[in-house]
């Protein structure tokens, strides 16, 4: 796709959109700038604050229950999906990363509902703050965009 190809004909109105994100509050200070830029993004679209639903979880490993939870109740055009994983030393990053989001996908699939995932994993800090910013934004435009898609194709 050539550049000025992109984003031709993407609908960006969040105006009549009911969103749901989903924050882990594993690394925090990381995950709370990818919601305030996410929140911030998801206003300058249009979304009303009455429509946007903001939920917090212990971890990345929690974010998909509660995306399900959200999904199954049928109140949202989408959901997205926040938190930062940070390899250590362990094995454990590859568990969390990998579950996280095999969660996330299934959760989007099996409900048939967009999920922007926006789940950081980095390795080191200075990358998840390197990323904070551009990806909460980044997933309030997909959030907006698979929201409106999905009217489109139903």
């Amino acid at each position: 796709m050539q550049d000025a190809d992109k984003g031709a004909g993407v609908d960006l109105d969040g105006q009549d959109l009911r969103i749901a994100i989903v924050q882990a509050r594993f690394n925090a200070p990381v995950t709370d700038k990818l919601a305030q830029t996410c929140l911030a993004e998801l206003r300058a679209l249009g979304v009303a604050e009455k429509h946007i639903r903001h939920v917090t979880v212990p971890g990345a490993l929690e974010v998909p229950v509660a995306l399900m939870a959200l999904a199954d109740s049928d109140d949202f055009d989408a959901l997205i999906a926040l938190g930062c994983i940070i390899r250590g030393e362990t094995y454990h990053f590859e568990l969390v990363a990998n579950e996280s989001g095999a969660g996330v996908t299934r959760v989007s699939l099996d409900h048939q509902i967009p999920i922007a995932n926006a789940i950081l994993t980095v390795e080191n800090e200075a990358q998840a703050w390197a990323r904070a910013e551009d990806k909460g934004r980044d997933a309030a435009r997909v959030a907006v965009e698979m929201a409106c898609l999905m009217e489109d194709l139903s």
